[in-house]
């Protein structure tokens, strides 16, 4: 799926349900319950998918004994439709209930597989997976990570460690868990798929997206850069527009600016500009903001002040012609305010696909702690 959002391992086993029973009048209606729920999954409806599958497993429930296969299968759908509404970390206060369900159901089709297939078996890794992104608690989630890891790592199937470790770092990255060891999840995924995926292989190029992103925060640019620059290059070969090219593009900016290489970092404004097709109008973005310099001299005399600036974004994303509108507080917070101007870079502004100047203008405050 291609929304932005690194999602967790597609479902590695059908969930095919037992056709034992006799039929009556309840299984006619069980049987409708379920035909819509697969209705509405080719129709990709996610309100009426979740709306389906849980009256499914709620008519399953009266069908299918407490520990069986068959409800823990209709458990892991009715959770998977819950979790496309509210998943990733960090949850929204409203969704907490939803979430709190959605675990509870991935919890009791983890406790039947168990008592089904082993404790050990390949086939706990999808609740496993699913109970860890819809766990509150981040040590919780960690917990069911591991158990997949290990599990995972008893196989000799490459694809599937590399995707376990991958999700591991993406639950865990943005919470006070992350570590060194969360860092090295992603970085060992991203060697397995080297190995084992074609360039433009979609989870390769994702993965590639990520250990660039982690160098980039790390301020190791020189890693960052061609790692960055390959997640682009597959995604104009791709020939669509995804959230991981966009940030690439921003992330260059900053990269090549850090560096003083201005035509680079021009290249990637442009791109930026270019990749909303959907958008019949769009104002010019900030990429890059350099912050003033506070003036020496007003730091030792603790002058506060502000500067309102108007400025142009040319069709390159350069800032021309920074004028000041009104200050407070002196000549030298106009001088710096005008100097860390004209280094800000933005995406320009497009009108009928085509890059134009646009004026704009900021406020920037100097204050004293």
């Amino acid at each position: 799926m291609l929304d932005g959002k690194i999602l967790p391992l597609a479902s590695l086993f059908a969930l095919a349900l037992s056709t034992s029973l006799p039929i009556n009048a309840s299984e006619n209606t069980f049987s409708q319950a379920y035909s819509d729920y697969q209705t509405a999954l080719k129709q990709g409806d996610n309100a009426q998918i979740e709306a389906s599958a849980k009256r499914a497993f709620e008519l399953g429930e009266a069908q299918y004994a407490k520990d069986s296969v068959d409800l823990a299968n209709l458990a892991m759908n009715w959770a998977g439709a819950i979790e496309k509404q509210v998943a990733p970390y960090p949850f929204a206060e409203k969704n907490l209930p939803q979430t709190a369900k959605a675990n509870e159901l991935y919890q009791l089709a983890l406790t039947n597989y168990k008592v089904h297939y082993g404790k050990e078996a390949l086939e706990l890794i999808d609740p496993l997976l699913g109970a860890a992104q819809t766990a509150v608690e981040a040590k919780d989630a960690k917990n069911d990570l591991l158990d997949a890891i290990t599990i995972a790592e008893k196989s000799d199937n490459k694809k599937l460690i590399a995707d376990v470790k991958m999700a591991a770092f993406n639950r865990l990255s943005n919470t006070e868990l992350y570590t060194r060891s969360v860092r090295s999840y992603a970085f060992e995924a991203y060697e397995t798929y080297k190995e084992i995926l074609p360039e433009n292989a979609l989870d390769r190029v994702k993965a590639t997206y990520v250990v660039g992103a982690v160098e980039y925060a790390e301020k190791h640019d020189d890693k960052a850069i061609p790692l960055l620059l390959e997640v682009v290059k597959q995604f104009e070969a791709l020939n669509y527009t995804h959230p991981y090219a966009l940030s690439s593009h921003a992330y260059l900016v900053e990269l090549y600016e850090r560096q003083g290489k201005r035509e680079e970092s021009t290249a990637h404004c442009i791109a930026i500009g270019k990749m909303r097709p959907w958008a019949d109008a769009q104002e010019q973005q900030p990429l890059f903001r350099t912050t003033p310099k506070y003036p020496a001299s007003y730091v030792q005399k603790r002058k506060s002040g502000w500067v309102q600036l108007k400025f142009t974004v040319d069709e390159h994303g350069f800032v021309k012609n920074p004028e000041i509108l009104a200050s407070k507080g002196g000549a030298l917070f106009e001088k710096e305010s005008i100097e860390a101007l004209n280094k800000w870079r933005y995406a320009p502004k497009f009108e009928n696909g085509k890059a134009v100047e646009a004026q704009s203008s900021v406020q920037l405050d100097y204050t004293i702690n």
